[in-house]
């Protein structure tokens, strides 16, 4: 009991920021798609920061709560998850293997900035701290949670597998042979990265690099000491 006491004031500190993250990272693949001549995510409502047009039941809901809660039971809270990937048809784009790779960048791309104005809250809450501890403390635990979020959603799907960003960016960078064995791999990407989670490789991957963006953004050092690394 004392750990699901524990665990909901997290949990609410953690959903905002997380909801946000995944509705602004697939939001933003819509709109590069659309401004390189793909309208489907237009034309399907998904250029859009309505969270509900991107939530996915299971790897939304489900998936990050079960995770993160077994996760806490063994001492140390994870979270992963998706959202209904973004509909891109490439034929539309301009210049398809090129806008593929700029559609694909766009999702991190938006959870860097998105990290950026979460740290700018945690300083807005830690100059209000003396005066307005009831408006402060919020804003910086809130604050922190989405700089975290931001960077590990940011990091992962950078991570050079598909059917992750990174994985998008690798494919079209590739010269048009290999790319096309490399794209035989998509239909085993979800389960190569559940298992490296569950390893404890991806985390050995991901986490220097979640650091090393971290420390360059402002907030950091509080964002260390609630969710040390």
């Amino acid at each position: 009991m004392d750990t699901l006491n524990q665990l909901i004031p997290l949990i609410a500190v953690l959903a905002l920021p997380m909801l946000l993250a995944i509705t602004v990272h697939e939001a933003a693949h819509g709109w590069v798609a659309s401004k390189r001549g793909d309208k489907t995510a237009l034309m399907l409502g998904r250029v859009t920061f309505n969270p509900i047009k991107h939530i996915d039941p299971v790897g939304t809901i489900a998936v990050p709560l079960g995770i993160f809660l077994l996760s806490s039971l063994g001492g140390t809270p994870f979270l992963f998850g998706w959202a209904k990937p973004v509909p891109v048809n490439w034929r539309n784009l301009h210049h398809p293997r090129r806008d593929m790779a700029l559609v694909a960048v766009a999702g991190p791309t938006a959870n860097l900035l998105m990290a950026l104005i979460w740290g700018l809250m945690i300083k807005l809450g830690a100059l209000l701290l003396p005066t307005s501890q009831w408006i402060a403390l919020p804003l910086i635990y809130m604050g922190a949670a989405g700089v975290l979020i931001n960077l590990l959603l940011m990091v992962l799907n950078l991570f050079p597998l598909l059917p992750l960003d990174g994985g998008r960016v690798l494919n079209a960078a590739l010269p048009p042979r290999l790319s096309f064995y490399y794209s035989r791999l998509e239909p085993f990407g979800l389960m190569i990265l559940i298992f490296m989670l569950f390893t404890g490789a991806l985390g050995l991957i991901l986490l220097p690099a979640v650091s090393a963006v971290l420390s360059v953004l402002p907030g950091a050092d509080i964002v260390r000491e609630l969710f040390p690394l």
